[in-house]
């Protein structure tokens, strides 16, 4: 029985791989992909896990297809870098059950560091793309990607970007379709990609790459709109939900909902039917270098900014430049009034507060990672020099203190969260100690995988669900990749940290410190009861400012605690040199 359900998008693609047939899913959690394996755990008759890394999670949902059943992985668009290697070779191999890849871009950058274009690896891989452009087209064409990929034998990417991902609209839902696991049967030639074996399968990528141009002529996923106009677009994505606002139906658009391959005799005869083409698109000129390449006028990049996201005023704005009507603005796309900047902190109680209070105290060179702990860049703080990629900050310090000849070994350190280091650390820990360089990394052990949102990771305990699983011991780990020196500090204890940073920058040999608190926001860390700060002892040196911690300001001159923030985590308390933060105020 069908029914309508209010869906973001990320949930709309749960329930199209779920409807699809899906048996087995494995991710990375990554903003804005997260929610999508989050909202399949809740299903009991399908294998739902975290991964420690895309490149595993894209292995394992290969597996999976070998075994004959439909699957699937999810991930951001830096987490789709991670998965490149299998994904190219994945593209020779073909799939026994339908294999998706879900890879969510970030257009602005709203949780990534960077703002790379996934439609970019499709083409390289020669793989079908697909981009929706709501929560509805986002289930549909989840749905139908495992026939897709079953048909033409080919894992499928479908592209999301953060605003499809957690935005809302009504989905039509249908009912699961049951696909029994195929017979598996040895295939060398198929799936051993030795170079005898590949050098044939390269031909029949390019035999399929010519038969999914021809699906891309004539298919659900690519639409024209043809409204005899003199204009004419041609969009994808979010993109066409902003032209759609701005012209409704007053000028002609071809909708591409495959971004590869591009069809070529659909984009001749629209541009055919229109006096001016645009090409409207988030990010880079994909679509607009495929039109240009057929050789077919059009106005592009040199209206529309490659650069972060687009908006109904963007498209409004450039029109106009144009000379173009566009009629009134609603009032609902008005601009948005002005708030006041908010900049991003740690929490307060951060475990990871203490600790680069104590690196930037004592100014050492810090290379960072990714994660909530990348906050500690900011004021006042500013504790981080660098932040690459998932793991960079471990590989990283052994390069940088290789380039110095040791000079720096003493005063920089390398910091990673728990979920990174089992993500992508493990192996930069295993070169320093391979290739001894006298580097120290702490390992920020806050109990959890913190900055999408507490997810499970192989050092918690807990599977996807919930349920108790394998505990990583990070201590017995890195002893066992090479690291003799492995100790263990409280982020609370400002001297301890002091103390074990200097120890072991002193030592001649490399050294690992976890520092280790859950994060304050677990549901069962219980906060305490919170500190206040004395007005009359108060000599407004403002040191407990400097820890950057929300809950503390200044006002008349005076340190202030709000104690709505506030969980008395005492590392203001030990910074104090005149006794003016407590548990109760001086009488």
């Amino acid at each position: 029985m069908d029914l309508k359900k209010l869906l973001i998008g990320n949930e709309a693609v749960a329930w199209g791989l779920y409807h699809g047939g899906l048996k087995v899913i494995s991710s990375y959690p990554g903003t804005p992909s997260t929610e999508i394996t989050e909202f399949l755990s809740k299903h009991d008759d399908i294998h739902t896990e975290w991964a420690p890394n895309e490149k595993v999670a894209c292995e394992t949902a290969f597996g999976a297809s070998l075994a004959g059943v439909r699957s699937a992985c999810a991930m951001k668009h830096v987490g789709l870098n991670v998965a490149a290697d299998p994904l190219f070779t994945l593209s020779y191999t073909g799939v026994t059950g339908g294999m998706v890849i879900c890879v969510a871009d970030d257009p602005a950058m709203h949780s990534s560091q960077n703002e790379q274009d996934s439609r970019h690896y499709a083409i390289g891989a020669k793989v079908p793309m697909l981009e929706p452009a709501d929560s509805a087209e986002a289930y549909e064409f989840a749905r139908s990607a495992f026939a897709l990929s079953e048909k033409y034998d080919t894992p499928v990417l479908l592209r999301m970007c953060t605003r499809i991902a957690h935005s809302q609209c009504l989905v039509e839902m249908g009912e699961r379709e049951e696909c029994p696991r195929k017979e598996y049967v040895k295939q060398p030639s198929k799936y051993i990609m030795m170079p005898a074996y590949a050098k044939a399968k390269h031909p029949a990528v390019e035999e399929r790459t010519e038969k999914l141009k021809a699906l891309a002529e004539d298919c659900a996923y690519n639409r024209i709109e043809d409204r005899g106009s003199d204009i004419g677009i041609i969009t994808s994505g979010c993109s066409y939900l902003y032209v759609k606002e701005v012209f409704g139906d007053r000028v002609s658009i071809l909708k591409i909902g495959m971004p590869n391959p591009l069809p070529e005799k659909t984009i001749r005869e629209f541009a055919a039917k229109v006096k001016k083409l645009y090409i409207i698109e988030e990010l880079d000129p994909v679509i607009e270098n495929h039109v240009r390449a057929l050789g077919i006028p059009c106005t592009g990049k040199s209206l529309f900014s490659p650069v972060g996201e687009f908006s109904q005023q963007t498209v409004r704005e450039a029109f106009l430049k144009e000379g173009v009507d566009v009629g009134e603005v609603p009032e609902a796309q008005g601009a948005a009034p002005a708030v006041p900047g908010r900049p991003p902190m740690m929490c307060a109680g951060c475990p990871h507060r203490g600790l680069f209070y104590t690196l930037a105290k004592n100014k050492i060179t810090v290379l960072g990672d990714i994660g909530c702990y990348t906050l500690g860049a900011v004021a006042p703080l500013n504790a981080l020099d660098s932040t690459l990629c998932m793991g960079a900050s471990v590989s990283g310090i052994h390069g940088f203190n290789l380039a110095t000849d040791g000079e720096s070994e003493g005063k920089t350190v390398a910091v990673i969260g728990d979920s990174t280091f089992m993500h992508s650390g493990m192996t930069g820990l295993v070169n320093i100690a391979y290739n001894a360089t006298n580097s120290t990394v702490i390992i920020l052990d806050n109990s959890i995988t913190g900055m999408t949102g507490h997810q499970q990771n192989p050092t918690t305990g807990y599977n996807i669900k919930g349920d108790p699983a394998a505990k990583v011991d990070l201590e017995a780990l890195c002893k066992a990749l090479g690291i003799r020196r492995v100790r263990v500090v409280d982020p609370y204890d400002l001297k301890q940290c002091e103390q074990a940073v200097k120890e072991e920058l002193a030592e001649k040999e490399p050294s690992v410190i976890i520092s280790r608190r859950p994060c304050v926001l677990l549901k069962y860390v219980k906060p305490k009861a919170p500190l206040k700060a004395d007005a009359e002892k108060c000599r407004s040196c403002k040191r407990c400012m400097g820890l950057g911690c929300p809950a503390i300001s200044m006002k008349d001159g005076k340190a202030r605690i709000d104690a709505t923030l506030c969980v008395g985590c005492g590392v203001c308390e030990q910074l104090c040199a005149f006794g003016a933060i407590g548990e109760v105020e001086s009488k």
